[in-house]
């Protein structure tokens, strides 16, 4: 499930400032902590990276819940796309 959020923008007279704030509840289910120290990758235009530099790998992972593998499908049957108009794409999309 993904939390939209918008992109703030403060401009003074000698600076601006960029805000994206964290929805209450993925800042509680990440565990953050008031005052810690992330650090922005940027992967690539559409995706950055947040990583926190003070927790090792298993840390970071701890208490999440971890994605069920996608149900495997015979190579000999195809797959079925759901018939109508109203059906929506069944990934991601970008546009140019």
């Amino acid at each position: 499930m993904g939390y939209p959020t918008k992109v703030q923008l403060i401009r003074r007279k000698a600076s601006e400032q960029w805000y994206i704030n964290f929805p209450a509840a993925l800042a509680q289910a990440m565990e953050f902590e008031r005052g810690e120290v992330v650090e922005w990758v940027v992967e690539d235009k559409a995706s950055l990276l947040l990583q926190r530099p003070g927790l090792a790998g298993s840390e970071a992972k701890r208490g999440l819940p971890r994605a069920s593998p996608a149900p495997s499908q015979s190579s000999s049957s195809p797959r079925r796309e759901p018939s109508g108009s109203g059906a929506a794409p069944s990934g991601p999309t970008r546009s140019g």
